[in-house]
Parts: C-alpha cells; sequence; structure tokens
C-alpha cells in the first residue's frame, strides 16, 4: 500500500503536520511518501491520499484547493482524507471554528470525492515568519500566536488512517 501524503503550507506548520502524518503511518508498516500538493505530478503509483492544507480566512491554500480541483477523478478512485490546519489559541477547535469544516467552495468536490474523514487540527503562528501586511492583518483580527498543534490528536487521527489502510488490505 503505497499513500501519498500531499500538503500546502505557507509558513510550515502545515508542513510538519504532514511529515507527522507520514511518519505514523510509516511506524504502522505503510509506506507514505510525503510531498507539497504543488510537486505531485502523478496519482497512479498511490492506493490513497491524505491531503491537507492550512487555513487564510476559511479558505485552504490554492496549491492544495487546485490539487484537489485537478486530482478530483482520481482521488474518487482512491480512499482519501481531509485535514485542515488553522485556527489557533487555546480554545476548542469547534468553539473556535463554530460552524467551519471545510471550505464552501471546495464541498462539492469533497462531496464527490467521498473522503473517509475530514478534520481540523489546531495551527500555529509564528509572528517572526509573518510578512509586514499579514502581521498588520493577525493583529486586526487578534488571532493568538503561538504553536496550538496537539501532537497527540494528530498521531492518533493518523493512527485510524494507518487502522483503516491495514484493513482494507486485509479486505482484498
Amino acid at each position: 500500500m503505497q499513500v501519498l501524503v500531499a500538503y500546502a503550507s505557507r509558513q510550515g506548520a502545515t508542513a510538519e503536520i504532514a511529515a507527522k502524518i507520514g511518519e505514523v503511518l510509516s511506524e504502522n508498516g505503510i509506506a507514505a511518501t510525503v510531498l507539497p500538493a504543488s510537486q505531485v505530478t502523478d496519482l497512479s503509483p498511490y492506493q490513497a491520499v491524505v491531503l491537507g492544507s492550512a487555513v487564510y480566512m476559511g479558505q485552504w491554500l490554492k496549491e492544495a484547493a487546485d490539487f484537489l480541483r485537478n486530482n478530483q477523478d482520481e482521488l474518487a478512485k482512491r480512499m482519501v482524507w481531509l485535514f485542515s490546519s488553522g485556527p489557533t489559541g487555546p480554545a476548542p477547535v469547534g468553539r473556535l471554528l463554530k460552524t467551519w469544516r471545510f471550505p464552501k467552495s471546495l464541498l462539492p468536490i469533497a462531496e464527490r470525492v467521498r473522503p473517509r474523514d475530514i478534520i481540523v487540527f489546531h495551527g500555529a503562528l509564528d509572528m517572526a515568519k509573518l510578512s509586514l501586511p499579514e502581521r498588520m492583518v493577525v493583529s486586526g483580527i487578534k488571532a493568538h500566536w503561538g504553536d496550538y498543534r496537539d501532537w497527540d490528536v494528530i498521531a492518533v487521527w493518523a493512527d485510524t488512517i494507518a487502522d483503516a489502510l491495514k484493513a482494507a488490505v486485509q479486505d482484498n
């Protein structure tokens, strides 16, 4: 079983989440390739895909959104999991996001692809990595800066993916 973990990350926090997912899959005996979504040119080697993006103002980054749009036919033939990374702050993700779960503009594609799961992880916001205009926006919306990612939650989610992949292999 070959799994692609593709991602779009602006400041690197989502890339680190993708790397952790790939690491947990590998620890479970599953061959995982972790790549930026913009570098993926061929899905044929992969039986499953985990796709994630940083979220800014309720939207996925262009690279991940384009990957989902451009590969929806191929993704619909595979096992797929989707994740978003973005909200920062000490409150639970659900409270920070209220009803947001996935970008509305991409929901019809996600419904066509039929992901096994869609999850949102806390993100990280490093003011030192932001441009001046980005810092102004972050200050204006009073976003919390710091690293709020919960590595245990991410690892448990990746373990559930590994379990599903192992079960799929046994069923075949």
